[in-house]
């Protein structure tokens, strides 16, 4: 388990599959740090009578969860469908960034215009204009135009 926490710091994994009881650890709580710290797919194999007990306490985690003895194709189905779960997980990380990047830009263009409105006395619409006009003439994005704006009237 301690080499399976230093790799994970280390590293980054799409798949992380867990045959417990493990020499050092059960593996239970590596399988929810892994599943609350990174975004890959945790499968964690146990014995079946502990299955029930261990079922309710990661599943809030995400971790999937197969009791042992299992077999190959129910080992196999599960891991695709991490993969599935995984991908999905990917797009929305990236809508999330999208997302994210845009809110900070309208923050920038915002706290531009509060400048443009405080240093020269312009109207909302108006610094608005200025800075669509800006980005235009100068072929830059709004983004950067806030950027300049700002390291020059903060």
């Amino acid at each position: 388990m301690s080499e399976a926490r230093r790799r994970l710091v280390n590293g980054s994994f799409d798949l992380i599959a867990i045959n417990s009881p493990l020499p050092d650890d059960i593996g239970v709580e590596f399988a929810m740090e892994a599943c609350a710290e990174t975004d890959a797919g945790v499968l964690l194999l146990i014995k079946s009578e502990l299955y029930d007990e261990t079922y309710y306490r990661v599943l809030p985690s995400g971790v999937i969860l197969l009791s042992k003895p299992t077999n190959l194709p129910m080992i196999s189905q599960n891991l695709r469908a991490l993969c599935a779960m995984r991908e999905r997980l990917r797009s929305l990380r990236r809508h999330q960034d999208t997302v994210e990047e845009r809110i900070e830009e309208i923050r920038l263009i915002n706290r531009a215009k509060w400048l443009l409105i405080e240093c020269l006395h312009m109207t909302e619409p108006e610094a608005h204009r200025y800075i669509t006009h800006q980005a235009m003439e100068q072929r830059l994005g709004k983004r950067q135009i806030a950027e300049n704006i700002i390291r020059t009237y903060q």
